[in-house]
């Protein structure tokens, strides 16, 4: 960063400090909302927008060859009037970067000249076009999109240090899209009874990356087809110079005829989640009292000062009072046995974690009660809490999909066949590969900073997507032509910037 940016930005900094200063209060005889005389005009020769972010997005995009990649593996028109495959890609994912919530957004940065400016296009496609484009995907096409972004995924990956390719952590579940309409082909039921389709996501739990997103039936359940991709994944971990994979999801996930191909992968492990069935309860409950552990768990963060008081839980009072049945968890203790599956031919790791639970009713206790919750693994190495603790973490995965269903809103079916809502799917959540992307080109540098610049690193790439289109986005600016310099001068200071012109240096050069 140039010492004219870090004074501007330690200015900005500076007034607003003064402004939020507490023990400067100013007047106090009228209220802080106090405008008045507002009037409003169009301007001749300035022109401004609200996303002043997204020419890093573009540049980032560039110099990553994003498009260039995409032109190379989809082949989608015969020609090109006017549009290339990247236009359309690209201008579906800038529309969720830019606040977009469905394809009509588009025409929002269509009639925007600054906007179109700030891209350097005469023109993008509208959101019929878009739609059209959607259609026109047959599966071969999807992953053939799919493999130009894993292309460009690894040469992301490939500019990070030594220690993050350590361990690929891949998680895997299924969500369910509903939909109201009645002619959407290949929407069927699911299992409660909602109308809709059923995506798999496959993500890198390290970096949050969706790294398959694969479009099915309402009716088909969570693993249907999950081996196919979770080989494409571990293969593509391992092609981005990962040296070992973990693979990671719940019951469903369990697939034990897979289990021997995957084992005997020496760079692959797994821990999944297994059935509680009647046989597996008989085994766990006849272990001797010996082969229990107490499962004590860490605590979520550490308290930097003093502890808080927790504040009296409402809900549980009420339960209480009105004697409703509740159930509360009195300890944990874990055990651990081999066992071979049916379809397996050798035996693997179960860990069981067996939960004492109280049930009560009222101030009176009914009757203790204990399940038991079963996980399969290769890892003989780990102890049986940190088996646990890792399956646990899977449920991070969770946060992926609420932010790709309402914060992006790629989980969403506007089109009217399962495949173009599939690339709808593959191409919205781009907007979220560019945000990760954006974090881990973040620079590390060694010596003092290095800590806190990896911290700055972490926070970006766990930001939830409204935050970070606040953050690094919506940056009000002026589109400004100097020379041949198209030059995006900002209007407003947060206190992200900082991090903002780190990546623009890194960028420029």
């Amino acid at each position: 960063m140039s010492a004219t940016i870090r004074q501007k930005l330690a200015r900005r900094k500076q007034r607003i400090e003064r402004r939020l200063d507490k023990n400067d209060l100013g007047d106090c005889k009228r209220p802080m909302l106090a405008a008045s005389n507002i009037h409003y005009e169009l301007a001749d020769r300035c022109h401004g927008m609200a996303y002043g972010g997204i020419g890093v997005i573009t540049k980032l995009v560039r110099q990553l060859g994003l498009a260039e990649t995409i032109d190379k593996h989809l082949h989608v028109f015969k020609i090109h009037l006017p549009y290339f495959e990247s236009d359309h890609v690209v201008n579906i994912a800038y529309n969720a970067l830019c606040e977009g919530t469905c394809l009509e957004d588009i025409e929002l940065r269509r009639n925007d000249e600054v906007f179109l400016n700030a891209l350097g296009a005469r023109r993008i496609p509208d959101p019929t076009t878009a739609g059209d484009f959607c259609r026109r995907f047959d599966e071969g096409k999807i992953i053939c999109l799919m493999d130009a972004i894993d292309e460009v995924r690894l040469r992301v990956w490939a500019r990070q240090p030594a220690e993050f390719r350590n361990l690929a952590i891949i998680d895997m579940d299924g969500h369910i899209v509903e939909t109201t309409g009645e002619c959407k082909q290949g929407m069927d039921i699911s299992y409660d009874g909602r109308w809709g389709y059923h995506p798999l996501l496959i993500s890198l739990a390290n970096t949050r990356e969706p790294l398959c997103i694969v479009n099915r039936s309402g009716n088909r359940p969570s693993h249907d087809g999950a081996a196919r991709y979770v080989d494409r994944s571990i293969d593509l971990c391992l092609r981005g110079g990962f040296c070992r994979v973990l693979l990671r999801g719940d019951t469903d996930f369990s697939q034990t005829e897979h289990l021997d191909r995957w084992n005997a992968n020496p760079c692959v492990r797994f821990i999944f989640g297994y059935d509680s069935k009647p046989n597996m309860v008989k085994i766990a409950a006849d272990l001797p009292k010996s082969a229990w552990r107490r499962l004590r768990r860490p605590p979520r963060y550490a308290v930097r000062t003093t502890p808080r008081q927790r504040p009296e839980k409402v809900k549980e009072q009420v339960v209480v009072d009105r004697e409703f049945e509740n159930r509360r968890l009195q300890s944990e203790d874990v055990a651990e046995f081999s066992y071979r599956p049916i379809a397996c031919s050798q035996k693997y790791r179960i860990v069981v974690v067996r939960k004492n639970i109280s049930v009560e009713k009222g101030e009176k206790v009914l009757f203790p009660e204990i399940r038991y919750f079963f996980y399969i693994s290769n890892d003989w190495e780990s102890t049986a809490a940190e088996i646990v603790f890792s399956a646990n973490d899977r449920c991070h995965q969770e946060n992926l999909i609420e932010q790709l269903r309402n914060g992006v809103r790629a989980l969403r079916a506007p089109v009217d066949t399962l495949e173009s809502n599939w690339a709808y799917m593959v191409m919205t959540a781009l907007a979220w590969n560019l945000k990760a992307w954006w974090a881990l080109l973040l620079p590390e540098p060694s010596g003092r900073e290095a800590t806190a610049r990896r911290q700055e690193k972490q926070t970006v790439i766990h930001m939830e997507f409204k935050k970070f289109v606040n953050a690094f986005l919506k940056l009000p600016c002026q589109i400004v032509h100097k020379g041949r310099r198209l030059v995006f001068r900002l209007l407003s200071w947060n206190p992200w910037q900082p991090i903002f012109w780190r990546l623009v240096e890194v960028l420029r050069c």
